[in-house]
């Protein structure tokens, strides 16, 4: 395959970037996006250019490191993290567009590469879990309802990867936070601090400068992992009911 790539570079977070083109030829329809773009920065290596940063780490669908947003779709045409997309999704003579996630709390470092530190604190406002929950063998020993079970391991597969808010219009980060919150909301052992949990995290997302939630819908549509969108039902739930107790 012949591709022409639409690049965004960006020095560094104070710099103006722009989009430069590429052109790749003999690209293997076969080849992980990732691996094409690994292509790109060894030509320009050889070619003594500055290579296209970009997040990566475990490249098997796991880590949420790789987002980038490719034709104005987070993760691309396919409904799965960059690195799981092949280049058979595109065809031969394609002009591929590639940007960094677009969100005021996702400042970009570096070309495609951008701070998602905002959600990490987001994680840390939630706080730890105080109820022991001993030793391995010892979970078997709570029994848990597994309509709730099932819902939990549902919101506990988000990966953090940002394709919610990058796909956002209003770059709203509430399916991950609904996700992180119906995770621990579902078991036993997040009950004594389930109240404080969700006013927290939700206080730290908009410190982060997140944008409001008006359930379009798109940030279920792009997500690899699949979270419903209803999970954000829950958050509000538990965020009312909170806030009915006087937390805030």
């Amino acid at each position: 395959m012949n591709i022409t790539l639409r690049v965004w570079r960006q020095k560094g977070r104070d710099d103006e970037g722009r989009m430069v083109t590429y052109k790749l030829t003999d690209v293997s329809p076969d080849m992980s996006f990732l691996e094409m773009l690994d292509v790109l920065n060894e030509k320009l290596t050889l070619e003594n250019e500055d290579p296209v940063a970009f997040d990566h780490d475990c490249r098997e669908g796991i880590c949420g490191a790789c987002g980038v947003v490719i034709d104005g779709e987070a993760h691309g045409p396919e409904v799965t993290t960059t690195c799981q997309l092949h280049m058979r999704s595109f065809k031969d003579g394609d002009t591929i567009t590639v940007e960094p996630w677009r969100a005021k709390a996702f400042p970009v470092v570096k070309d495609l590469v951008v701070d998602r530190g905002s959600f990490d604190r987001i994680i840390q406002a939630g706080g730890f879990i105080s109820a022991p929950t001993g030793t391995a063998p010892d979970a078997h020993a709570n029994p848990i309802p597994k309509p709730d079970a099932d819902r939990a391991f549902d919101a506990a597969t988000c990966i953090g990867c940002g394709a919610c808010v990058a796909a956002c219009p209003n770059a709203s980060s509430m399916l991950f936070t609904a996700a992180k919150v119906t995770h621990l909301g579902m078991l036993p052992q997040g009950q004594p601090e389930r109240a404080s949990r969700v006013v927290n995290m939700i206080n730290q997302q908009d410190a982060e400068d997140f944008g409001g939630c008006t359930n379009i819908g798109e940030c279920a549509a792009v997500c690899p992992k699949g979270i419903p969108l209803d999970t954000i039902s829950q958050l509000n739930r538990d965020l009312l009911g909170s806030l009915s107790k006087g937390i805030s």
